[in-house]
């Protein structure tokens, strides 16, 4: 395994690596003004949520690698300390990445990429028409991570308002993942697209516990077929079904006669977060093999 000691490498190469490892990250395209009303978009790739009571975004703008000077989005915050977080989709990722060039600060990069700009209800930075979610935010917080170049100013951004385009809604008006289409940040030239073949879900472990890697029984853990992930779905449910369950299973399915069919339907169910199933499956399977070898 190669390592890398971070004290011997020089900013850029470490800025590399840690882009290049770190992957997705989603991207804060972050609308600004400046004291002479100047609008200024800029996007951040070092972007989350931090918190939800009090509702807190995050991002940074980091000093010039090459001349060490504040962006204009970091000058602009520090003396209007108000911003908008718009969210990058797909048909915007071209105009935020021309965005991002160093236009001079007089110059509004609105006006550069084409987009629209949008009054906004609580703060005076615009928000951008394209963008179909968009976070108005009151800047609480600057902390800044360094005085070399490369180094971060991590912003704090209070939530006080959130548009959701209605096109993203399900008919219960909660967002609807397979309609995001976002774009987050790789390494180098790279972005990542939020499609729905990249989605799966898992259920979170809080309501109920799952029996745990200690407790599966030894013809599972001793499978060196199974991998580590597919045990540790097994793993998460609360209760092994019984003998009844597997019959009735049994008597709706029809059990591959081969271990590589059954692998493919494994992973198959664990994509469906159908942990019963591949349980059912997996018995059934064990059943068969036990009768037949």
């Amino acid at each position: 395994m190669l390592s890398l000691d971070f004290n011997t490498l020089s900013t850029p190469d470490r800025q590399r690596w840690l882009q290049n490892a770190i992957v997705p990250r989603p991207i804060a395209f972050v609308s600004s003004i400046s004291v002479t009303g100047i609008s200024n978009i800029a996007p951040f790739s070092f972007f989350n949520v931090m918190s939800s009571n009090p509702p807190l975004l995050v991002f940074s703008p980091a000093l010039s690698g090459k001349t060490g000077a504040a962006k204009d989005t970091l000058i602009n915050l520090k003396e209007i300390p108000e911003c908008v977080v718009n969210l990058v989709h797909y048909d915007i990722i071209q105009a935020c990445s021309l965005s991002s060039s160093p236009y001079a600060p007089e110059i509004s990069e609105f006006d550069k990429s084409g987009l629209t700009p949008l009054r906004s209800i609580a703060v005076k930075p615009f928000r951008i028409a394209e963008s179909k979610i968009q976070f108005e935010c009151r800047i609480t917080n600057i902390v800044e991570l360094g005085t070399s170049g490369g180094a971060g100013n991590l912003v704090l951004a209070e939530v006080l308002h959130m548009h959701v385009d209605d096109v993203l809604l399900n008919a219960d008006q909660k967002l609807n993942p397979f309609a995001l289409d976002l774009v987050a940040r790789a390494g180098d030239n790279w972005y990542y697209r939020m499609i729905p073949d990249g989605f799966f879900e898992i259920t979170k472990p809080i309501s109920e516990l799952g029996i745990g890697y200690d407790q599966l029984p030894d013809f599972i853990k001793n499978n060196q077929v199974l991998n580590a992930n597919i045990k540790s779905f097994l793993a998460s449910i609360s209760t092994i079904p019984n003998n009844k369950t597997v019959d009735e299973y049994i008597k709706l399915h029809q059990i591959p006669d081969n271990q590589n069919d059954m692998i493919i339907r494994l992973n198959h169910l664990m994509k469906q977060n159908n942990c019963l199933e591949a349980w059912c499956l997996l018995l059934a399977f064990d059943n068969y093999y036990n009768k037949t070898t």
